[in-house]
């Protein structure tokens, strides 16, 4: 019974360890955040002459009949419906918002460099490294599979990125897996060739529309 015992507890142990060690950029995708041309409802309950249907400008910005000038872009659904009805309280009495998102940016990732199409993807379902250089045709023979490089943007206002090398050779075996990463939306692959030069660990992201024909934006 007790060998019984310590035999479980090494088994529950060994469970958690790996659940520790499970890669979460693997699992890990965050909420919507609204972006410059995503279209928005303002549907007010007990004011309907304040309803409106507004895009959010370049700069972030959207103009509302009540609370003005109100930057949106970068935050949630339930962020920017909180933020509204913060504004509007100066002037309205407990307002009731209703904020739905009516038409929004498609979020893509960008493959560029030695696969055999490069292009913009549409990000319709959770996505990795591989995955999406799969759907840009695989990669070239004269790909540098061991050194992918994944610019990932800082921030919405410049184009300085994090780097991240990953190491897609051959990757087949469950176990392998962890070198492979799940992708956000904005993040650019780039399959350099076998002579690749050094990369920083933030650079600013190239423009990558002369070589391989697909727009970053």
């Amino acid at each position: 019974m007790l060998k019984f015992l310590l035999s479980a507890a090494l088994i529950v142990a060994s469970l958690n360890v790996l659940g520790e060690t499970q890669d979460p950029r693997l699992h890990a995708r965050e909420r919507y955040r609204l972006h410059p041309g995503d279209m928005l409802v303002l549907d007010y309950r007990l004011s309907p002459e304040l309803n409106q249907t507004v895009t959010i400008g370049p700069d972030g910005y959207v103009d509302l009949n009540v609370a003005g000038a109100v930057k949106l872009s970068g935050l949630t659904l339930t962020e920017a419906h909180d933020l509204i009805i913060q504004q509007d309280s100066a002037r309205l009495n407990d307002p009731e918002l209703n904020l739905q998102l009516k038409d929004f940016q498609r979020l893509y990732v960008v493959v560029a460099g030695q696969v055999m199409n490069p292009t913009r993807i549409e990000m319709r379902e959770d996505m990795t490294a591989l995955q999406a250089i799969m759907m840009a045709g695989g990669f070239r023979d004269s790909a540098k599979e061991t050194k992918v490089v994944l610019f990932r943007r800082l921030n919405s206002k410049d184009d300085l990125a994090e780097v991240h090398i990953l190491n897609l050779h051959r990757i087949h075996k469950t176990e392998q897996l962890e070198h492979d990463m799940a992708l956000q939306a904005g993040d650019v692959l780039y399959i350099p060739e076998n002579n690749a030069t050094q990369f920083g660990k933030i650079m600013r992201i190239p423009n990558f529309s002369m070589s391989s024909g697909v727009p970053l934006y």
